[in-house]
């Protein structure tokens, strides 16, 4: 059971996630942060739905989001940084939800060796399948040059496999598909928002990803192996060798130059799938 009693019984944060509403479900939690950044609310504002029915995720895509079983999420914060930093939130999530969620399954007994990792800049994955999706959405205060961030997170928890639709069976997964162990959703939530208090603070003390780097990295998937760059202007192969202090990947060409990518203008993908 989930539902607003639980999660803040189990916050152990100083703000974030301390203004909370709750919906047993809900046209997306996107729309109800951005609302409580628009009302002026204060930064940490958390939106949690147990069902959504239109999801948003990136490039125009639903995220599929059947009741009782996964978390879906919005935090909206107003970052003193300058605009051109925000994308870099997205990273201080996945990170965030990755060492939360990796600490929540060795308190379920999972074995120490079945850990998450991130596929760059911001999926969640276990046993190579996606089991969290991070969208970002930075929005102007009405009448203002002040600005918003809302950063919504869906995470497959306790879904079985059965659930998902067929077509995506292969990469889309869950906590309890791939470990047999369930979560308890509630504590789960807390976790997230305790490392992304700790996580952003550090973020915004540099405006940049370096005091999160060395963390990001070890769970960074594909590092030093070949992936595939699905460029608008042609695919190609390179070494993914890690990220920059801003979040950008850096990558080998096949001419052995160094290269930097910027989320949001292509894809990354393994050569056999898509990890």
């Amino acid at each position: 059971m989930m539902d607003k009693r639980t999660i803040e019984a189990a916050l152990n944060t100083d703000y974030v996630g301390r203004d909370l509403e709750f919906y047993p479900v809900i046209d997306s939690t996107n729309n109800i942060a951005k609302a409580a950044g628009d009302e002026g609310r204060a930064s940490g504002f958390l939106a949690v739905a147990d069902r959504q029915d239109a999801g948003r995720g990136s490039r125009g895509r639903s995220w599929i989001s059947p009741a009782g079983h996964n978390i879906f999420m919005s935090l909206m914060v107003r970052p003193k940084i300058p605009m051109d930093k925000v994308s870099g939130l997205t990273l201080v999530m996945a990170l965030s939800v990755s060492e939360a969620l990796d600490k929540a399954m060795t308190a379920a007994g999972v074995s120490d060796d079945v850990r998450t990792g991130i596929k760059w800049p911001n999926d969640i994955v276990l046993n190579k399948r996606k089991i969290c999706g991070i969208l970002t959405e930075l929005h102007m205060m009405p009448g203002s040059e002040e600005y918003f961030v809302v950063i919504g997170c869906g995470i497959n928890v306790n879904q079985p496999s059965d659930l998902f639709a067929e077509e995506i069976r292969d990469m889309a997964g869950s906590v309890f598909s791939e470990t047999g162990k369930e979560l308890d959703r509630s504590k789960l939530i807390a976790l997230c928002m305790k490392y992304f208090e700790e996580n952003y603070a550090r973020y915004v003390e540099r405006c940049d990803l370096s005091l999160l780097k060395d963390e990001y990295e070890k769970r960074l998937l594909n590092r030093d192996s070949k992936v595939k760059i699905l460029d608008p202007k042609g695919e190609y192969e390179a070494v993914a060798l890690g990220i920059n202090k801003e979040g950008a990947l850096l990558i080998k060409n096949e001419n052995g130059d160094s290269e930097e990518i910027i989320a949001g203008e292509v894809s990354v993908r393994g050569l056999y799938g898509y990890v």
